[in-house]
């Protein structure tokens, strides 16, 4: 089997060392009560989500670019193909980030671990 594919894990919500084992524990993040609830170690490989105590904070500056990003190409649209709805921008924005951020903050969770965990096949973890 060849080496998991990092970009790959943090999209569709699997372990970036073995590319199998769930980072979540719902696949969905909009299951609101357990949105942000992780499995501590890999059900598949068992590698560490959690390394030491708080190692997540550096996933808010992943965070914050997802948003600047997301805010930016939003706003090139509404520019460029509804310059006469210019007003609905501002009141369109926040709603739309608010429905953004659980997606937005398992994304930056599994990014942030993904620049840390190198992928490993199964030839090389036996």
């Amino acid at each position: 089997m060849a080496k998991p594919n990092k970009i790959y894990s943090v999209l569709f919500n699997k372990c970036p060392q073995c590319g199998v084992g769930d980072f979540f524990i719902t696949k969905s993040a909009y299951n609101l009560r357990n949105f942000d609830k992780m499995n501590r170690h890999c059900p598949n490989c068992g590698a560490d989500f959690v390394p030491e105590p708080g190692f997540y904070q550096g996933a808010l500056y992943i965070s914050y670019a997802f948003y600047v990003a997301f805010m930016v190409i939003y706003f090139l649209i509404f520019v460029n193909f509804f310059k006469q709805y210019l007003d609905y921008f501002l009141v369109s924005i926040i709603p739309i980030l608010v429905v953004l951020t659980p997606l937005f903050y398992r994304l930056a969770r599994r990014t942030w671990l993904a620049l840390f965990i190198k992928p490993v096949s199964t030839e090389e973890r036996v």
